[in-house]
């Protein structure tokens, strides 16, 4: 399980980064990377991208939410190795999509891993840190539902 956040340095030249050496052992060699939401880059390991694409696709393909989804999440996925010190590139249009600058944050979050701007990042627990309660709250209502 992947839980907390560390902040790396990115290779803006290179477009690369590597993966905090807490998440490497358990990440493996090999993952995927895709867009995620609110501007962040989402990674999972090799081994559970089969079980994403099946909640993913699981929807169905009528709706179109669901086709969008698929659209954005899988047809924006990369496969990536990671080398002996956990390097890796991020192609070019996650680089983009994401805004990533000279830093990172890495993310833990279950099953998979954000990658974020730092700056991004920094607004987006500001806004969690100001929100949290309401957002619970509208969650509960919602599950209760």
């Amino acid at each position: 399980m992947f839980l907390g956040h560390y902040q790396t340095n990115f290779d803006s030249q290179k477009g690369r980064t590597s993966v905090p050496k807490v998440y490497a052992k358990e990440l493996g060699r090999e993952a995927v990377i895709t867009k995620g939401y609110e501007g962040s880059l989402l990674i999972v390991k090799k081994s559970d991208w089969e079980s994403i694409v099946t909640q993913v696709t699981g929807q169905g393909f009528l709706s179109g939410f669901s086709r969008q989804t698929d659209r954005f999440l899988l047809g924006n996925a990369f496969e990536v190795t990671f080398d002996a010190q956990g390097r890796f590139v991020v192609p070019s249009k996650l680089r983009e999509y994401a805004h990533l600058g000279k830093e990172v944050i890495f993310v833990g979050v279950g099953n998979r891993i954000e990658v974020w701007d730092r700056t991004l990042w920094e607004k987006n627990d500001e806004y969690l840190n100001e929100n949290i309660a309401q957002i619970s709250e509208t969650l509960n209502d919602k599950l209760a539902k």
